[in-house]
């Protein structure tokens, strides 16, 4: 909220209301900024961060944030037709890409569905390394 605040008062100081939120002066004209000016603006800084940080990504896009916030409010138990509504998508299938298990959701899945003196329920860490997928599968003698 405060970034909000912060654009807010830089860009938006009179209100405006037939001003794009985001927008790019073209001939002293306050227009609707294109996808690819979106795209060069995240390419420009995300090449910035990867100086600084070597975890962001060599390549990163507009669609990436769309993709990570759909996938995070999956994560956090929001019902897929709901985000498949706020993601504009037509049809539910395109929206199952985000409709897989990681590791996290599978652990937490675990503990729901078994007691709390489960022998699997106590074990954190095998070798020093958390349980990935096919030890779980390994240890429900799905492999």
């Amino acid at each position: 909220m405060q970034h909000y605040k912060c654009y807010m008062n830089r860009f938006h100081k009179e209100p405006e209301t037939d001003i794009p939120l985001f927008y790019t002066v073209i001939h002293a004209v306050k227009q609707h900024m294109s996808d690819d000016n979106v795209a060069r603006f995240i390419r420009k800084y995300a090449t910035m961060a990867k100086k600084e940080c070597d975890d962001v990504p060599d390549n990163v896009t507009p669609h990436m944030f769309r993709h990570s916030r759909a996938l995070s409010l999956y994560r956090k138990g929001v019902p897929l037709p709901l985000i498949s509504e706020w993601l504009g998508h037509s049809n539910l299938q395109t929206t199952l890409i985000y409709a897989y298990a990681d590791t996290e959701m599978k652990r937490l899945a675990i503990e729901k569905a078994t007691s709390a003196n489960h022998p699997l329920r106590t074990i954190e860490v095998f070798d020093g390394a958390k349980l990935d997928d096919d030890t779980l599968k390994r240890l429900y003698g799905l492999i």
